[in-house]
Parts: C-alpha cells; structure tokens; sequence
C-alpha cells in the first residue's frame, strides 16, 4: 500500500515531534505527504525547510484566505519566486472562508484571483480552501477559467454538490479529509462516491479533523490511513485498490512530485 496524506499543516509540530510524526506516518504506510502555505515570508520558508528536510514531505505555498488581509494582495510573480523551489510542487492554500469571515470579502477574492493567475502561468496545481462560499468560489474558477484553463484541487472537501460538480467541469480534483468518517457526514460521502475515479485525493488536514476512531486526538499525517479505508469502502474498493487510485491521481495532478 502507497498513500500519500496530500494536505497536512506540518509546521505547526515543533522540533522532535514533527520528526515522530513523520516517522509515524511511515509506519501507517503514509509513504508521502505535503505540508502546506498559509502565508509567504516566514510560513513559506518553513515549509520550504520543512519540505528538504524530509526526504517525503513536499511542499505547497501561498496565502490563506484568514491571512489574506494582513498583507497587500501577492503578484504573480511574488507568488511565483516563492514556489521556485525543487521542493514546492503547489500553490495555497487559497480561496474563500465567510464562515470565519477573518479577512475582507473582496481582499479574499482578490488574493484567490491572484493565486489562480499564478497557477495559470506556472501550471502549478492551486490548493482550494472553500467554506461556506460555494457560489463565489463556484463562480470565480468559473470565470477565471474562461481566461485559460489552470490545474486545482478542492481540499478537504466539505461543501455542496453544485460546487463539486461545477469543479469537476473545470477539471478539478476533489480531496476528503476526516470528516468523511463523522457519523453524520451521509452527504459527504454521498459526493465522495459520484467523484470520477479519476480526480479523487485523501488528505488529513491536520492537525485538525482527526478520523473515525481517532476523534478528540490531535491529527497527524498517519491517520489519513482511517480516512483512506473509509472512501474505499464508499467506493466499493479494497483499501490497496484506493491507495494506488489516489496515488495515481495525485501525481497526475502535481507533476513535480512525480519527476
């Protein structure tokens, strides 16, 4: 079995205990796993630290929509010097938070645009943060599209049908994160069994969102392992079958982690 954890938060483990999460997360069979941006600058280094220390931990960078009003919004070009990295396979997080609402609305659209236009001109892959903001988020890929194609992944998937499948149009990638094992995630695993085949990822998101049976622990990259067994089980799939699919998946999506 080959999984790989495509979206975890590994700065937020401190010194000895990044090193043991990592290691546990071979043990559970997490063969590799990314650890992503939240804000450029000091964030994006320690990624970038992180991600060469780790001989299979790659790396993301990018601004999250709750950090997006502490700066002036990125260029292209910013976002791009901070991604020339052998070790940087993405960008973002990016995207929309109204449930939080931690930054201004239009700042959050505008950062979101911005990532997306680096995406659009690297083809590196954009990691969507989407919350309580499907019909914005919907119709900005929607629009942004329309000026040429870009590579994207919905992570931690928990928002409606209209959003998924206007994604999956575009050419997006879906990931599910623990919330597929909550007892009464029945519409997510609902979306989680329509996804193609062929555009699915599993993530842990942690530190947050720990699985099904691991729920009041703090999250770490080996539990994406319970999440993994639980969409193969949506999906009619042995656990095998489903780690080799999103493994499959995950490199066609961030070439760089492929080469």
């Amino acid at each position: 079995m080959y999984l790989i954890d495509s979206h975890c938060h590994l700065d937020h483990f401190q010194g000895e205990e990044q090193d043991a999460a990592v290691a546990r997360a071979h043990a559970a069979g997490i063969a590799e796993m990314v650890t992503i941006g939240t804000r450029l600058g000091a964030q994006a280094q320690a990624v970038r630290d992180i991600a060469t220390r780790h001989a299979h931990v790659w790396g993301t960078v990018g601004i999250h929509p709750h950090n997006a009003g502490e700066r002036a919004v990125p260029t292209v070009e910013e976002l791009l010097r901070e991604a020339d990295h052998p070790r940087i396979i993405g960008l973002g997080e990016s995207g929309l938070d109204y449930f939080y609402d931690k930054s201004p609305r239009p700042v959050q659209q505008q950062g979101f645009r911005a990532h997306i236009a680096a995406a659009r001109a690297s083809g590196l892959p954009l990691v969507v943060h989407a919350r309580d903001a499907d019909a914005d988020i919907a119709a900005i890929l929607t629009e942004e599209h329309g000026a040429g194609a870009f590579p994207f992944l919905l992570h931690c998937f928990s928002s409606g049908a209209d959003l998924m499948r206007t994604a999956l149009g575009l050419g997006g990638y879906i990931s599910f994160s623990g919330m597929l094992t909550f007892p009464k995630s029945d519409a997510i695993r609902e979306m989680a069994a329509e996804v193609p085949a062929d555009r699915l990822l599993v993530e842990t998101d942690s530190p947050y969102l720990a699985p099904v049976p691991m729920r009041g622990k703090r999250c770490e990259p080996a539990y994406v392992a319970h999440t993994a067994a639980r969409l193969a089980e949506v999906r009619g799939l042995s656990l095998t079958a489903l780690a080799d699919l999103t493994t499959a998946n995950f490199r066609r999506l961030f070439p760089r982690a492929a080469a």
